[in-house]
């Protein structure tokens, strides 16, 4: 490592840019060689979601320094589109700094004559989403770190219409931001001087209402609801993030008498004080919520995330009396089948229907949609994707969307919003738990039977995190070994094709037959196997981990669990050893 970031440390804190509490925190650390190179090693990049870092000073770092140049860099991009008239919508989370950081890019962008709209208090990113398009803005931000521990916190960009960047617009956009070399260049103006210039407009309520509109029109038996409205019992936690509102308000409006929010995590908290990890995935967050279901004798338990664009869900055995988690795979199941199956029993099902998912989601996908006649669409790893398929299914007309699902825990029903939306999720699982509990069945009970009907489907993840410098040159060495290696198998599980995304080949293992990967370029590597199995391995774009996802079809929930455990086992022991 050169001493470049010893330079970079000497400006900041030289400079009279750089104000003194920013001065203060580096020189608390000016003897620590290591934080010090970690802060400044290189800028924060600006990557194709925008950016994500621990919140702090230096060019490694979210500060208001760091999201003052990127919007600088948007703002160009922007006035080379010819949108400052059209302008930008900004949301924010309950993170630290994000109502700060979300007024800093709306200043810069009005600083560069582009409108903002900033709503006035802390807003889901799905509603973010449908505002950009409601609004006829070019672009929209959302200051969020979504589900990361409470030191970190981000900065998305969506465009026109409505999803995160995606090729070559982000690619463009990184460009921009990467072209703004001096600080001293980054424009800015006060609040005041922004609302007398028509440039800062506040939003709320009003965006608010017809979002919550757009919502309730996803609802296939309202009757059932309302028959079920005092009987179903459900808990419900917003961790402490932006969901609070916006899904109590849906459930209430639409009859849902018995919602019950965990009390310590309703209001927001920027410290995440209940728990370590603001993560539905995590099975810690429900700790609360498990509780107060116990209590309460709940049919069903909803969790979101710090944006609320993320659900997860623990529901009722009647059988044992306990609660089971469930995965994203599984929730999103459970929405789809109910909606593919809903829709084309009431005849409401579109034309040249499609559902959506991305190359890492549940297989369950592939027997759904084929049972329904449902085309199916698969694409890379992040949502923005799957919002980029309804943008062309409107475009082209030839498909028109029905439902779309990731493993993370990330759902859309709907085309109000181009990114998951955990409150019409939320809206649309009570929907399928009313019904359920109408036939004296449970959402665990309607589980089992969808595995019965299409495969016992079962995923898992596995994620290593390797932090700092060597820590990124790890996970590049781990892509590398996994690339050059033939691996025939993964113990028991043959090897029946590989594909890598990043070459843009697919080789079939058993005649070496050389295809297109029909996606576009991204360092990702997958592996067909054997018996409806496959594993993928996978750089996060947000966070220092690499990711390991798998998948296999067992004859039981017993059967497919030791399946799925062979196969972790078995891809771990493929790896370096100093990837252990």
């Amino acid at each position: 490592m050169d001493n470049g970031y010893k330079q970079a440390f000497q400006f900041w804190l030289e400079d009279d840019y750089f104000d003194k509490e920013t001065k203060e925190e580096l020189l608390a650390i000016r003897n620590d060689e290591k934080e010090v190179e970690d802060r400044f090693y290189k800028e924060l990049e600006f990557g194709t979601g925008g950016l994500r870092g621990v919140i702090g000073a230096g060019t490694n770092r979210m500060n208001f320094y760091t999201v003052r140049k990127a919007t600088q860099g948007l703002a160009n991009y922007i006035k080379k589109q010819g949108g400052c008239e059209k302008g930008a919508a900004i949301a924010y989370d309950s993170r630290r700094f994000s109502p700060e950081f979300a007024m800093e890019a709306a200043l810069c962008l009005c600083a560069n004559g582009i409108k903002a709209y900033l709503f006035e208090s802390l807003r889901p990113t799905p509603e973010l989403s449908f505002a950009v398009r409601k609004l006829g803005c070019i672009a929209g931000i959302v200051v969020t770190a979504s589900h990361n521990p409470p030191e970190y916190n981000g900065y998305k960009v969506y465009w026109e219409d409505g999803a995160q960047i995606t090729a070559p617009k982000d690619k463009e956009i990184i460009g921009e931001v990467k072209a703004v070399t001096d600080y001293h260049t980054v424009k800015t103006m006060t609040e005041q001087e922004a609302k007398e210039k028509g440039l800062l407009t506040i939003i709320g309520k009003e965006i608010d209402d017809a979002y919550l509109e757009e919502l309730k029109k996803q609802i296939i038996h309202p009757d059932v609801i309302r028959e079920m409205a005092e009987e179903i019992k459900i808990v419900y936690t917003p961790l402490h993030g932006t969901g609070n509102l916006p899904v109590r308000r849906v459930l209430s409006e639409l009859g849902f008498q018995k919602v019950y929010v965990v009390k310590e995590q309703e209001l927001p908290d920027e410290n995440f004080s209940t728990v370590s990890y603001p993560n539905p995935e995590d099975p810690a967050a429900f700790t609360l919520a498990l509780k107060l279901a116990k209590e309460v004798e709940a049919d069903v338990i909803l969790a979101t995330d710090p944006d609320a664009d993320r659900l997860g869900i623990y529901a009722l055995d009647q059988t044992s009396g306990e609660y089971i988690p469930f995965t994203g795979n599984m929730s999103g199941m459970l929405i789809a089948e109910y909606i593919l199956r809903e829709k084309t029993k009431t005849g409401t099902m579109p034309e040249n229907p499609a559902l959506v998912k991305t190359v890492v989601t549940t297989n369950m996908a592939d027997a759904l949609a084929a049972r329904y006649h449902v085309e199916l669409k698969e694409v890379l790893t992040g949502f923005k994707y799957i919002g980029e398929q309804i943008k062309w299914f409107e475009e082209t007309g030839l498909n028109h969307y029905v439902f779309g699902l990731e493993e993370s825990y990330g759902c859309l029903a709907g085309t109000h919003a181009r990114d998951k939306d955990a409150v019409v999720a939320v809206m649309c699982l009570c929907e399928v738990a009313a019904y359920c509990k109408k036939q004296g069945i449970t959402l665990w009970d309607q589980m089992l039977s969808l595995y019965e009907t299409y495969g016992y489907f079962k995923e898992g993840l596995h994620t290593i995190t390797l932090k700092g410098v060597s820590g990124q040159e790890q996970i590049g060495k781990i892509m590398e070994y996994l690339r050059s290696s033939r691996i025939e198998a993964f113990g028991s599980f043959q090897t029946v094709a590989v594909k890598d995304f990043l070459t843009g080949e697919a080789v079939n293992l058993k005649d070496e037959a050389v295809s297109k990967v029909q996606l576009p370029k991204s360092d990702v590597l997958y592996f067909e196997l054997e018996n409806d199995a496959w594993c993928c391995v996978r750089p996060s774009g947000t966070e220092p981990k690499i990711k390991f996802y798998m998948g296999v079809k067992g004859l039981g929930l017993q059967d497919s669990e030791e399946k799925l455990e062979a196969l972790k086992t078995a891809l771990l022991e493929k790896l370096p050893d100093f990837s252990k």
